[in-house]
């Protein structure tokens, strides 16, 4: 499909993070028309993507973020963020006054909260702003956006993350968008254990499942991975790109806030024991459907 990107006056920005999500992220904001400098703690990838795009690469966080008016990461963790933003080389110590930070990793909102108010004292704003959708919906430029921190920090961010976007929302305070994120990947857990049941069920039964799919696709069981993981799933195939290593990344993050706000997770915690199940299974870079392997091999 093709991106249709909104005029926007082009911005000089840095992205950090050429994996799975960013190199395509960074993609779009060079297609939209903005001045894009990039960085991987792997230099390979930032030179692939500069052959492909344009732009420039930096050997380190502090050059890509030099004169930027916006620096983007995605990034794998909260040590991960923490090692391109902070100290001599990261991306606050190169960042002009008054530039914008926008951390598109999945992490804790307490890291969130922490480089907030660490960018805020040097000078800086911050948004934190993890996504949903996926490799898909990265390459495709759709991807969901929930942001947490100042009303005029994000309104900046908007307009230039349109440009990997189909909805860039401010949900309220930092680490707001991190506790939205958690929401998201909790939803999904359950979804995605259900959806395996029943398939492994109907499949069972000796049903014709695609058809199956088809027809309660079109009641009230429908949800986004149904119609994009049902079939897949009878057909055994799970390489999508969101992988298990990942879920349960995102799924210790959730555990871990539950047990600081109070609220329980008997079903999350659950399906993050089956998940270990699946990467025990040699499943680590499976995606997330593959749930359903885990039903198949007790049965």
């Amino acid at each position: 499909m093709t991106k249709t990107y909104e005029a926007v006056t082009p911005h000089k920005v840095a992205f950090l993070g050429m994996g799975v999500m960013g190199y395509p992220m960074a993609g779009h904001l060079a297609r939209a028309g903005h001045h894009v400098t990039v960085y991987n703690r792997s230099a390979a990838k930032a030179q692939a993507w500069v052959a492909e795009y344009g732009g420039t690469s930096a050997a380190t966080p502090r050059e890509a973020a030099a004169g930027a008016q916006i620096v983007f990461a995605c990034v794998g963790n909260d040590d991960d963020l923490r090692s391109v933003v902070l100290g001599a080389d990261g991306a606050f110590a190169g960042m002009a006054k008054g530039a914008l930070f926008v951390d598109h990793t999945t992490a804790s909102a307490e890291v969130a909260r922490e480089l907030h108010a660490t960018a805020r004292a040097a000078g800086l704003d911050f948004v934190d702003a993890p996504v949903s959708g996926g490799q898909a919906g990265a390459v495709n430029g759709l991807l969901t956006v929930m942001c947490g921190g100042e009303p005029a920090a994000f309104e900046r961010a908007k307009p230039v993350g349109m440009a990997f976007s189909r909805a860039f929302t401010l949900i309220g305070a930092p680490g707001a968008g991190q506790l939205a994120k958690m929401v998201n990947q909790i939803c999904i857990a359950g979804l995605v254990q259900g959806l395996s049941e029943g398939v492994s069920f109907g499949m069972a039964a000796g049903l014709d499942m695609k058809l199956v799919l088809d027809v309660i696709g079109k009641g009230a069981a429908q949800s986004w991975q149904m119609d994009n993981r049902g079939k897949t799933m009878v057909d055994d195939t799970f390489d999508f790109g969101f992988a298990v290593d990942w879920m349960r990344k995102d799924l210790g993050l959730c555990l871990d806030e539950a047990k600081r706000n109070g609220a329980p997770l008997p079903a999350t915690a659950l399906v993050d024991q089956f998940y270990g199940d699946v990467q025990r299974m040699g499943g680590g870079r499976w995606d997330t459907s593959s749930l359903i392997r885990r039903l198949r091999k007790a049965g």
